[in-house]
């Protein structure tokens, strides 16, 4: 029979089933993303950012309300990712506030940090949408509230199976809260993300998580593991479901919080190991190896050991042996952030130099820290003063982490950051919030051409907040699409899309949709352009031909004689052009 109160050791139980569940649906859930894109995003940001705290939790050696909730908060915090993780982080910010001051929890308490959570959440977002992640917690939130002013000695089970059952409930009307999902035929997939969670903790609530034997439980107690990896498999053709299970079975056999998200002929590989090079020479067996990183994540810092930038690796063996370059962690902030303890073990995407050895760069006044990914894009960014580039982007959102340790690698006293994504906002906000000893302003650039026009207008005679205010009126004026392949049916503003199908991916959606790259792409500028336009540019990525690149300029420029027309080598991955119109 459960115990009708929550003490530290359950709680720390409770925690890491709720992870392991949803790390389990992962997949499931990047499914559920309207968009039919070939990235992670939901699931695998969530369970990247869950995990982050999981590797907390498990160091903890006498664990207490206190440091479990503050390893929860902290872990989370840094680890966060993408929207979905960072308003998961401030759900489980808000839940420990409340428990961190409390030796056990019981109904009440577990009310009011339910509340405490759904607040917290809620005031992260500027403009809070309904039908996502926030409403699904909010009706936990509700139903807590409810259940416990009917009867304040309701039974544990029956408190925590209400709140799950009203939180299924809600995330089942997300649909008919945000016509996209309804027109998509999906739930939302933060809101079933948490529900899962939720569904892991009960579980082993009523002792109902699946059986390990002895070994394996004291594994998955205390492993903390020495690296972080991530890096990028690359095949001739799509990873067949066969070898994608046999990496990943290796995978669990030498580590833990494992992804491995496919990319049309890449796989993603993120894991936790003590055996870097064994993981590196196993995944080599089944294509090259490509953008690899190591990071030394003992007791919590981040420390990246080896570095390859879109290099194909000859030798696992060899690259790993290769010199080190120690990056601290950043300090820790201030009490009311709940980031007390140190960085967490978060998985972090991969970092990279813009110009020399970052942490011997000269003090300067103002620095840029830019979101980036591919050669040619990191090389306009870094001409156009970008002093630090974080790789990253659409399917690869890299974490708060790993924004603190770009600020910290900046030696500047007031720092802007571009996110050029609108799904690593948040995160760059959250570090903001992190971060005492320097001035950072987030210019909110939610495209890669965002990122560029905001430095190309940052005019040093003005200050920091002219600037700013200077860069979001510019960023205004720029429109952008992606031209991406489908990786599923759909049916998104009344336009049916089929597997292979080409798409025009706008600020707004999806605006073309088509058999041909080319076509595709004339078709999304001629819904872009108007009378205003003055000039297209055009960033095309690693997997289109600079004669097909020109054979498009080209065509647009007979098309639009009007309008300039630059054509600039990006080197993206999964986007055949990102395209501008201003």
């Amino acid at each position: 029979m459960s115990s009708n109160i929550i003490d530290a050791p359950l709680m720390v139980k409770m925690f890491i089933a709720g992870a392991r569940n949803l790390e389990a649906k992962k997949e499931w859930v990047n499914e559920l993303n309207v968009f039919p894109v070939p990235d992670g995003d939901t699931g695998t940001n969530m369970t990247l950012t869950i995990l982050s705290a999981v590797d907390e939790v498990k160091a903890i050696e006498s664990p207490t309300l206190e440091t479990v909730a503050k390893a929860m908060s902290s872990g989370s915090l840094r680890g966060a990712r993408g929207n979905s993780g960072v308003i998961l982080s401030q759900l489980l910010r808000g839940f420990s506030k409340i428990c961190r001051n409390e030796k056990e929890i019981d109904v009440k308490t577990a009310c009011n940090a339910f509340q405490k959570a759904s607040e917290t959440a809620y005031k992260a977002v500027m403009k809070p949408k309904e039908g996502t992640i926030l409403t699904v917690a909010r009706g936990g939130a509700e139903k807590a509230k409810e259940l416990f002013e009917a009867n304040p000695d309701i039974p544990m089970e029956e408190f925590l199976t209400g709140i799950i059952d009203n939180m299924e409930k809600v995330l089942n009307e997300t649909p008919d809260m945000l016509p996209v999902l309804k027109e998509a035929g999906v739930v939302d997939s933060g809101g079933e993300g948490l529900l899962q969670i939720m569904k892991g903790a009960m579980n082993a609530y009523l002792g109902l998580e699946e059986p390990e034997d002895e070994h394996a439980e004291e594994t998955v107690a205390q492993k903390v593991y020495t690296y972080s990896a991530e890096f990028i498999i690359r095949t001739a053709s799509p990873i067949t479901t066969k070898n994608r299970t046999k990496i990943v079975a290796f995978l669990e056999s030498v580590g833990g919080a494992i992804a491995a998200e496919r990319d049309g002929n890449d796989l993603k590989i993120h894991v936790h190991t003590d055996e870097p090079g064994e993981v590196l020479t196993e995944c080599m067996k089944y294509g090259s190896l490509f953008s690899a990183t190591i990071s030394n994540c003992a007791e919590g810092e981040h420390h990246p050991v080896h570095l390859f930038e879109k290099e194909e690796l000859a030798s696992a063996e060899e690259n790993a042996e290769q010199d080190t370059e120690e990056v601290e962690s950043p300090e820790e902030a201030s009490e009311n952030t709940d980031a007390e303890s140190t960085a967490a073990e978060s998985g972090e995407t991969a970092a990279f130099e813009s110009a020399g050895e970052q942490n011997e760069m000269p003090h300067k006044d103002v620095g840029f820290i830019a979101v980036s990914i591919g050669d040619g894009l990191g090389k306009i960014f870094r001409e156009l003063g970008a002093d630090y580039l974080i790789e990253g982007g659409q399917t690869m959102n890299p974490s708060t982490q790993d924004i603190l340790t770009a600020i910290e690698k900046v030696n500047a006293d007031t720092i802007f950051i571009l996110p050029n994504n609108k799904n690593i906002i948040l995160a760059a906000g959250q570090a903001q919030s992190l971060t005492r000893d320097k001035t950072i302003i987030v210019v909110p650039t939610k495209t890669i051409p965002q990122g560029i026009t905001a430095l190309i207008n940052y005019l040093p005679e003005k200050s920091p907040q002219e600037n700013e205010e200077l860069m979001r009126e510019e960023i205004m004026n720029v429109q952008t699409v992606e031209l991406t392949y489908a990786v599923r049916d759909t049916k998104i503003d009344d336009k049916e899309i089929h597997s292979g199908d080409i798409m025009g991916v706008a600020d707004h959606g999806i605006i073309a949709v088509g058999k041909d790259i080319a076509d595709t792409a004339v078709d999304s500028v001629r819904t872009l352009a108007s009378d205003d336009s003055e000039l297209v540019s055009i960033y095309y990525g690693k997997d289109t031909s600079e004669e097909d690149a020109e054979k498009l300029t080209e065509r647009l420029q007979k098309e639009f004689p009007d309008l300039e027309v630059e054509l600039n080598e990006g080197g993206q991955p999964i986007y055949y052009y990102i395209i501008s119109v201003e």
